[in-house]
C-alpha cells in the first residue's frame, strides 16, 4: 500500500498513456450510461406521448438531485488527488469518509421530498391528468429511492479520484446495462415481471443505479487502497473537508442546478406551443447528453491529473494534458455534429415519433447538432479551472452557459418570431458565446500563474 501511495501513476505516467487509460474507461462508462438515458426514453415513447412528455417534465428535478451528487463528487475529486500528492494521507481519508456522510443527508431530503412535492410540481405545468399521474409516479419513486443514484455516483468518483477508472467504468457500465435490461421487462411486463408502464421506468433506473453503487463500494473496499472507510469518521464529519468539496462541489452543484432551471423554464416557453414540442426537447436533452459523454468522460480522467500535478507543481504535466484532452475531443465532436446532421429522421424513428414531433424535431435536431463542438471545448477549459482552484472562473461561465444565456436566448426568440423552428437556435448560440467566455476566462487563468512564478518559464 505504501509503494503504491509513492508512485501514483497520475504523477508518474506518460500523460498521452495516463490521459487515455484515466479518460476511456470513463467514456465507455459514460457513453453506456448515456444509451441507458436514450433507450429508457424509446422504451416510455412506445407507452405513449404523453409518457414521454412526463418524463421529459421530470427531467429537471432529476438534474437537480444529479447536480448535487455529481457537484460532491467533483469537489472531491479536486480536492482528494491535491491531498495525495502532497502526502496528506491521513486527510484524504478524511475527505472520503465525510463525502459519504454529505450523500446521507442528501439521501434524507430528497426522501421527504418524494413524498410530499412530486404531484405539486406536476400540476404547476400542465392539467393533463395522464402526465400528471404518471410523472407522479416516475419521479416519487426516482426521489424516493435516491440512495442509489448518490452513492453510485460517489463511490465511482472516488475509484477514479485515486486512479482507478477501470473499476469505475466496471461499477457505472454494470448499473446502466442493469437498467437497459430490466426496463423493458417492468414497462411492459415479460414472462413474470408485471407490467408497471412509467412506474416499471423508474424502478428499472433506481434498481440500476443501486446495483452500481454495490459495485463500486465493494470495489473501493477490495481494491482501492488510497482510502479507508471507517463508521467513526463518516458520521464525525471533518468540517475542513466539508468546506473543501464544497470549494469546489457548491459551484458545481450550482450550475448543474441551473440547468435544472432551465430545462424548467425552456420547457414552459414550450408549453406555449404545444406538449410535444416538450417532448422534442427532452429528446434533444438526452441526445445532447448522449453525445457530450466523451468530453464528460475525458474530463473525469482529467481533473484527477491535473490536480494531482497542480499539488506537485508540475505545470508541465498540467498543460500538456489540457492540450492533449482538446485533441481528442474537438475532432470526435466535429464527426458527431457531421453524423447527427445526416441522420435526424432515423433518431425520431426510435423515439416512435408521431408525425406532428416528427415535424418539429428534425429542424430541431439540425440545428442543435451545431452546439456540440463548442460545448465540448467549454467542458474541458471549465474544468481544468476547478481543477487548478480558478472555479471562480468556472462558475461565471457555467452559469452564462447554463442558465442565462439559454434563457435568453429562448425568450426573446419566442418574443420576437413567435415560430417554435426558430427557436431552437438558442442552443448553438448559448455554447458558441460560453466557448468564447470560457476560452477568455483560461487565458486570465494562465497569465495568472505565469506572473506568481508557479509555471516557471514557459
Amino acid at each position: 500500500m505504501n509503494e503504491e501511495r509513492k508512485e501514483n501513476k497520475l504523477g508518474s505516467m506518460p500523460i498521452g498513456p495516463l490521459l487515455f487509460s484515466m479518460a476511456v474507461p470513463m467514456m465507455l462508462s459514460f457513453f453506456i450510461q448515456a444509451l441507458y438515458n436514450i433507450v429508457d426514453s424509446m422504451f416510455v415513447a412506445q407507452i405513449a406521448e404523453n409518457a414521454l412528455t412526463a418524463v421529459s417534465l421530470a427531467f429537471p428535478m432529476q438534474q437537480i438531485m444529479t447536480s448535487i451528487g455529481v457537484g460532491t463528487a467533483v469537489g472531491l475529486s479536486a480536492a482528494l488527488p491535491r491531498a495525495m500528492g502532497q502526502r496528506r494521507h491521513e486527510y484524504a481519508n478524511e475527505l472520503a469518509n465525510t463525502g459519504i456522510f454529505l450523500c446521507l443527508c442528501y439521501v434524507a431530503l430528497f426522501v421527504f421530498l418524494g413524498f410530499s412535492f412530486t404531484r405539486t410540481f406536476y400540476e404547476m405545468q400542465t392539467n393533463v391528468s395522464e402526465i400528471v399521474e404518471g410523472g407522479v409516479k416516475y419521479l416519487t419513486t426516482i426521489w424516493v429511492m435516491s440512495f442509489g443514484m448518490f452513492f453510485a455516483i460517489y463511490f465511482e468518483k472516488l475509484l477514479t479520484s485515486t486512479g482507478h477508472a477501470t473499476y469505475a467504468m466496471i461499477a457505472q457500465a454494470s448499473g446502466a446495462i442493469f437498467n437497459i435490461i430490466f426496463d423493458p421487462l417492468l414497462i411492459f411486463g415479460f414472462g413474470p415481471f408485471p407490467k408497471l408502464g412509467i412506474q416499471g421506468a423508474a424502478i428499472a433506473t433506481v434498481s440500476g443505479q443501486i446495483f452500481a453503487g454495490i459495485i463500486a463500494f465493494l470495489l473501493n473496499h477490495y481494491s482501492n487502497h488510497w482510502v479507508d472507510f471507517d463508521l467513526e469518521k463518516i458520521f464525525k464529519p471533518n468540517f475542513e473537508a466539508v468546506k473543501e468539496i464544497y470549494r469546489v462541489g457548491i459551484p458545481s452543484m450550482i450550475t448543474m442546478g441551473l440547468n435544472s432551471m432551465t430545462s424548467f423554464f425552456v420547457n414552459q416557453i414550450l408549453l406555449a406551443y404545444s406538449t410535444t414540442a416538450t417532448a422534442v426537447y427532452g429528446i434533444w436533452l438526452k441526445l445532447q447528453n448522449f453525445c457530450f459523454m466523451p468530453a464528460i468522460g475525458m474530463n473525469n480522467g482529467m481533473v484527477p491529473i491535473l490536480a494531482y500535478n497542480a499539488g506537485q507543481n508540475r505545470y508541465d504535466r498540467v498543460w500538456g494534458t489540457l492540450k492533449f484532452a482538446l485533441m481528442v475531443i474537438v475532432p470526435l465532436m466535429i464527426f458527431l455534429t457531421i453524423v447527427l446532421e445526416l441522420t435526424p429522421n432515423v433518431i425520431l424513428t426510435m423515439f416512435n415519433a408521431s408525425d406532428t414531433l416528427r415535424g418539429i424535431g428534425v429542424n430541431m435536431i439540425r440545428i442543435a447538432v451545431l452546439s456540440l463542438t463548442f460545448g465540448g471545448a467549454t467542458f474541458l477549459f471549465s474544468s481544468s479551472m476547478q481543477a487548478l482552484r480558478y472555479a471562480r472562473f468556472t462558475f461565471v461561465i457555467n452559469v452564462c452557459r447554463n442558465f442565462i444565456f439559454p434563457v435568453a436566448f429562448f425568450m426573446t426568440l419566442s418574443y420576437v418570431f413567435h415560430n417554435i423552428d426558430t427557436l431552437w437556435v438558442a442552443i448553438p448560440f448559448t455554447e458558441l458565446l460560453g466557448f468564447i467566455l470560457a476560452l477568455f476566462f483560461y487565458r486570465i487563468m494562465r497569465t495568472q500563474l505565469k506572473e506568481e512564478e508557479i509555471l516557471g518559464p514557459n
